[in-house]
């Protein structure tokens, strides 16, 4: 069990927030009159009251100087799985996320020196709302039994990213999975850049946590198409048999199934798998390894043993 040491808002991201002594929260989106607020995934922030001590060791900031909403005594937040959920009263909490970039003009780490909310601060969404106060009791609620599993897609095309052309893999590939009983946590469309896809899944895989990254395109022989590569190069452990399944299942359409690239790894508990680029292969492909991937994942997560029951 926890307490709610302070409440702190600010009409602007990347700013300092005041602390308040009371606040309200809105279901899916965050607390009201707070810059944060919306309909994503960080509608809260929140860090460890004995982090920010710690940092008080070196320099005195209050709080709220990290651009928290919540300083809670009690948690260790960012050693506490995702999508762990907390009560607050009648207010409800799910974790969505442990840490975030920082920016190189990053107010926050100009004026402190150091912003540790990158590597300590977690974010939330608001599952169930009301009014939240000093003082509150903050309670870590038991694991959901059976949640759905969690999942992120990215597509990869330059021109896709330029809007010079529509993404229909991606949308194909998110309604497959929802059928399957996936929750998509969330989608993205980029430009065929190392860069950028490197730090994406290196941040769906460590800081969400989904049990399921597939990213389509990138997987030719054009110069453009390195998806394999930065897959391979975020692996803690290969994975190939899915790759290579695929492989097998789009000979039996086209001997140019051979020329797919494709990688399949893991990233910590986090499958990662590579599709195709065109819609006509990704429902193919999806769709032969697609009941076969449950079980792995639930084994890398640690929900299942390596014999899980039919």
């Amino acid at each position: 069990m926890g307490k709610l040491l302070a409440i702190c808002t600010s009409p602007r991201r990347g700013t300092v927030k005041t602390p308040v002594e009371s606040a309200r929260l809105t279901p899916e989106w965050g607390i009201e009159g707070d810059a944060h607020g919306g309909n994503w995934h960080r509608q809260v922030s929140l860090l460890s009251a004995e982090k920010i001590e710690r940092f008080r060791k070196k320099v005195w900031v209050d709080y709220g100087a990290f651009g928290e909403n919540l300083v809670v005594e009690g948690f260790d937040f960012a050693a506490l799985p995702v999508p762990s959920r907390f009560a607050i009263g009648d207010v409800v909490l799910e974790m969505t996320q442990i840490g975030k970039e920082c920016h190189n003009d990053c107010v926050i780490k100009q004026q402190t020196g150091e912003c540790i909310m990158p590597r300590e601060g977690v974010f939330a969404r608001v599952l169930h709302g009301g009014t939240i106060r000093v003082g509150d009791e903050m309670t870590l609620l038991p694991p959901l039994e059976n949640p759905p599993l969690r999942a992120a897609v990215i597509t990869l095309s330059d021109k896709g990213s330029r809007g010079e052309r529509e993404d229909e893999s991606g949308p194909l590939i998110v309604g497959m999975l929802t059928a399957a009983g996936y929750r998509v946590e969330e989608t993205l469309l980029l430009p065929d850049e190392a860069a950028s896809l490197k730090a994406n899944l290196i941040r769906l895989a460590d800081g969400r946590q989904v049990n399921l990254i597939l990213t389509t395109g990138g997987t030719g022989f054009s110069p453009r198409d390195i998806t394999p590569e930065v897959t391979l190069s975020v692996a803690d452990r290969n994975a190939p048999g899915i790759a290579e399944a695929m492989r097998y299942h789009s000979l039996s359409i086209t001997p140019r199934g051979m020329l797919s690239r494709a990688a399949s790894v893991l990233r910590g508990k986090t499958l990662i798998v590579n599709l195709p680029g065109s819609p006509k292969a990704v429902r193919e492909n999806l769709a032969y390894i697609l009941p076969s991937l449950e079980h792995g994942i639930r084994i890398a997560a640690g929900l299942d043993g390596e014999c899980a029951r039919k």
